[in-house]
């Protein structure tokens, strides 16, 4: 059964671009990565400050090779300056 993520970033208002970017350039090599079904990032349109990664995994094994990627580790040092709030990572399977 796949593993589902949601990681949810929210921005300073100062720092929105610089979040944006971050998040846009995890899209690409992440998504290369084997067992990888869904790699998406959604802008809420009520708030530009929020930026989610809806995430689809093929298992736990696959997540933990994703998080050991130097993109990965990149991305959660260099956006830790950007965020009002800290970052918020959930993990779901189908009911």
């Amino acid at each position: 059964m796949s593993i589902r993520i949601i990681a949810r970033f929210i921005a300073r208002p100062d720092a929105i671009d610089a979040l944006r970017a971050e998040c846009l350039a995890m899209l690409e090599p992440t998504r290369k990565e084997t067992g990888c079904i869904r790699y998406e990032l959604l802008a809420n349109t009520a708030n530009p400050a929020e930026f989610t990664f809806v995430e689809e995994w093929a298992d736990q094994a696959a997540i933990d090779a994703h998080m050991a990627t130097p993109h990965l580790k990149a991305v959660v040092t260099n956006t830790q300056p950007l965020l009002a709030e800290p970052l918020d990572v959930r993990f779901y399977t189908l009911a």
